[in-house]
């Protein structure tokens, strides 16, 4: 009689990199675990490895298989195998849907990226509150102009698996979020470029077509974030196994911690240490293989990287 599938660990090669038996056996072998069986996701890319035997603490079964794959640059999500499709994903924006932090684009407006990027750093890493950081970048840019701000959509770039990752949910049936710390001149075109079904962002105080240095409450930051994916899942009749996150920051951990799998993404360590799995090397569709999505089920794209122009978002969209 086979013994009961606890877990299903996923794991993907990180881009550019490769994925055989031989290097899933040896990280199951460094992390001291038997499986019942492995199922291809993707050749060479992506696969599931089933677990069974005795039911294991999960924190410490993710962090041995972590460390034993990261050795490889691998990525390795860990769950149970039930209700691994998800039917509502709240995403954060900055430094995880796009490759930047677009306070900092904005501070370049006025030569002080450098000051304003720390500040954004140290409030990613949870060292200060995010509604106090927020609140201080921006006071530092009163005066910057509207049509200024509308000049640098076209420096912001799709993280590669961004659109693939929603469109492919949203074939699915899934509804999609964009939930961020940033502003609304940002979030609508990149939620619209990515295909979310909506997005909530902070809205920026403007007079006279210009930045007047203040946020207009309520400031959308770590509680309000958790606040949204309990309402998108109320709305939807969604129990909590049914969601999904992903997120960088420390802003994000709320709503990490509140998804049925809230996972880190390219995160700083405080936050990659406190979510459910973490992404290090792998693009964005490592999440739908995480969701047993098989790569021939994925949504293609062939739509630009940029939210103002371009060709190709990349690896795997």
């Amino acid at each position: 009689m086979s013994k009961p599938i606890h877990y299903v660990a996923t794991f993907v090669a990180g881009q550019g990199g490769a994925l055989d038996d031989r290097a899933l056996s040896n990280a199951l072998l460094d992390a001291g675990v038997a499986e019942a069986g492995r199922d291809w996701l993707a050749p060479g890319l992506a696969a599931d490895v089933f677990l069974s035997g005795e039911r294991r603490d999960l924190d410490d079964l993710r962090e041995r298989l972590h460390t034993a794959a990261a050795r490889a640059f691998l990525d390795v999500i860990v769950q149970p195998p039930e209700g691994r499709r998800k039917k509502l994903l709240v995403a954060d924006m900055d430094s995880t849907m796009i490759g930047q932090e677009c306070v900092d684009e904005l501070a370049d407006l006025v030569g002080l990226r450098a000051h304003v990027a720390a500040i954004t750093e140290r409030a990613m890493r949870g060292e200060v509150a995010f509604e106090d950081a927020l609140k201080e970048r921006i006071g530092l840019l009163a005066g910057v102009r509207l049509d200024e701000i509308e000049t640098l959509l076209t420096r912001i770039t799709l993280t590669p698996g961004a659109r693939m990752l929603v469109r492919t949910m949203r074939a699915q049936g899934a509804h999609t979020a964009l939930v961020s710390g940033g502003f609304t001149q940002f979030t609508e075109p990149v939620a619209a470029l990515i295909g979310f079904h909506e997005t909530r962002a902070n809205r920026l105080e403007i007079a006279d077509g210009k930045l007047t240095g203040s946020v207009l409450a309520p400031v959308l930051g770590r509680a309000a974030k958790r606040a949204a994916l309990e309402e998108l899942r109320e709305a939807y009749g969604l129990s909590r196994e049914e969601t999904l996150a992903v997120g960088d920051g420390a802003n994000d951990l709320d709503m990490l911690g509140e998804a049925g799998l809230g996972v880190a993404y390219r995160a700083k360590p405080k936050v990659a240490a406190a979510a459910h799995a973490r992404v290090d090397f792998a693009d964005l569709t490592a999440l739908l293989y995480a969701q047993g999505y098989r790569r021939e089920e994925f949504v293609e794209q062939t739509l630009s990287p940029r939210a103002g122009r371009g060709q190709g978002e990349g690896h795997g969209d």
